[in-house]
């Protein structure tokens, strides 16, 4: 497997040369578009690679040559690579759309000179985030976000947009600060960020100590990922942006703030101590958010209430601290990631179509756009959780392990999880009737929907199509993925040199458990808990 670990920083390294690139080609719009297809085709191939030959075991990737804990490392695990694949091929087909959008608009939505580089970065900014092995590297990608992010929410200079643009950048800038400040204190303390030290390393401190730096960084990522009451902001930030902008942001920055606390919180934080805050933090995020959605006249606010709703079935599957939970909620983020994009897509379209996103003035366009009836309708009753869909199975899973959890507080998610599923049902129908069957205050002036903004949407609702006839090995992967999180070995002994591993109780691995699993590939002997050699680390009967 080492000798496939140049594939690691691929998903970094060529959306930030081809990045460069674009910028040095700003006054050739037509070759711009070229090398940005060409780079995320080849960034998703990678993606998709990584995914196939993490599932033996992480592959781990010394930026520099300089090993684990001094240098920085890239770390691919079955969860980033699942994460990375997914967000490759939402960003294609977001590219793909916003080009055919600027042709048909003749470029004024899109500055090629500025999106082109931007969007590239982004899409670094994002591989950065999931492949990252330590603390500040992940700072450095949500920095990287930033910056693109605020590039992109602006374009077109308009004054909805630079006051959204406003809003967005003071709390990501807050948000980042607070993230900073926890870093500060993390090093403090330990003496390093990287994350495969830091879980050997914490569980020796002192542990109010480390109830402080795992709340700081929780409220870190909490703004990032929207999670109630942090999530004001988005519903304000999101819809101003240009369709594909919207899209793209909808579908992946909150996504790595979730990414964030499932890393951290399984990896630093196992023992559970914050679960119940965590899941009264996703009952309030599900429930405010999707009674925010069926207040909303506006499909873009509606979609962007859903979104913070749905973030908290996540964070319910995380909170449950069990491989189940985790399973369903690695699933689920794979799911909704394409989902919630395809429906913004189709936002833009329906925009495009009938001039406008308020439900009180769209009406009919059934009869002028059946396909764009039938685009919305399926990616709309896949959020809402109809079976066989992948909504349905994702949150099916995440029933079943707050079922198994058999806590009061987790039948009370149950409950909310189900109330949820209903009223973004409900919102969804009703949105779905309002702008397409509903007789139109103005009779729908027939435009014509260009196939090259068609094509990259419908293939996002067959990707999540595709989520649910290979539900099985999909989920069996998820499972994989989160018992790799549970025991934890697996990732410590990818990352840390022999010498690096010491004596401790950070592996949380029995010796029965460690009997019962193969050693990583890439590993050696020696569990930093103190495991017999031959150890844990991955699921021999499933890998075999």
């Amino acid at each position: 497997m080492s000798d496939w670990t140049w594939v690691v920083p691929l998903p970094v390294v060529i959306p930030l040369f081809a990045a460069g690139l674009t910028l040095a080609l700003w006054r050739r719009p037509r070759v711009q578009p070229v090398v940005s297809v060409s780079a995320l085709v080849l960034v998703l191939l990678s993606s998709v690679t990584l995914l196939v030959l993490a599932d033996d075991g992480p592959l781990v990737v010394d930026v520099g040559g300089w090993a684990a804990p001094v240098g920085i490392n890239l770390v691919a695990d079955r969860l980033s690579a699942l994460m990375l694949s997914v967000s490759s091929a939402v960003t294609l087909c977001v590219l793909l759309y916003s080009l055919a959008q600027g042709r048909d608009d003749d470029e004024e939505s899109a500055p090629v000179s500025i999106y082109h580089p931007t969007f590239l970065v982004l899409s670094a900014g994002v591989a950065n985030a999931f492949l990252s092995g330590d603390l500040f590297n992940i700072y450095v990608g949500f920095e990287i976000l930033l910056a693109a992010s605020f590039v992109l929410i602006t374009l077109g200079g308009t004054r909805d947009r630079i006051r959204a643009g406003t809003i967005y950048i003071v709390v990501a800038l807050l948000s980042s600060v607070l993230f900073l400040v926890a870093l500060a204190a993390v090093y403090a303390t330990t003496g390093t960020v990287n994350l495969a030290q830091l879980a050997l390393r914490l569980p020796e401190i002192d542990p109010g100590t480390r109830l402080t730096l795992q709340v700081l960084l929780l409220l870190a990522f909490a703004v990032k990922a929207a999670i109630f009451p942090l999530s004001a902001w988005l519903p304000d930030s999101y819809p101003t942006a240009p369709a594909p902008v919207t899209a793209v942001f909808a579908g992946l920055l909150t996504k790595v703030g979730v990414y964030a606390i499932i890393r951290t919180q399984t990896l630093l934080f196992p023992d559970g101590r914050l679960d119940d805050v965590l899941m009264w933090a996703a009952l309030a995020t599900m429930v405010i958010g999707i009674l925010g959605a069926v207040a909303q006249d506006d499909i873009k606010r509606l979609l962007s209430f859903t979104l913070v709703s749905h973030i908290g079935f996540m964070l319910f599957g995380i909170a449950l601290s069990s491989q189940a939970g985790w399973a369903a909620a690695i699933y689920y983020v794979a799911h909704h990631i394409t989902v919630q994009t395809a429906l913004f897509l189709v936002v833009g379209l329906v925009e495009r179509v009938g001039g406008s996103t308020s439900l009180t003035r769209l009406g009919g366009l059934a009869k002028i756009a059946p396909v764009l009836a039938i685009l919305f309708f399926v990616p709309a009753m896949n959020l809402g959780g109809i079976p066989p869909l992948s909504g349905f199975l994702g949150k099916l899973g995440l029933l079943q392990a707050g079922v198994d959890a058999g806590t009061p507080l987790a039948y009370v998610l149950v409950v909310g999880s189900v109330v949820t599923s209903l009223l973004t049902l409900y919102a969804l129908v009703k949105a779905w009737n309002k702008a397409f069957w509903q007789s139109p205050q103005d009779e729908p002036r027939p435009v014509s929907m260009p196939f090259g903004m068609v094509g990259p949407t419908a293939a996002l609702i067959v990707v999540g199509l595709v989520l649910t006839f290979a539900a099985g090995p999909l989920y069996a992967y998820t499972e994989r993925a989160a018992s790799s999180l549970t025991l934890r070995t697996t990732y410590v002994w990818a990352v840390l040199p022999d010498g690096e591993r010491g004596e401790g109780e950070s592996a949380d691995v029995s010796e029965d458990e460690a009997g019962e699993h193969d050693e990583p590939a890439g590993g050696q002997a020696g569990d930093p808990a103190g495991a017999p050699a031959g150890g844990p680390a991955d699921e021999a009967g499933d890998d075999a």
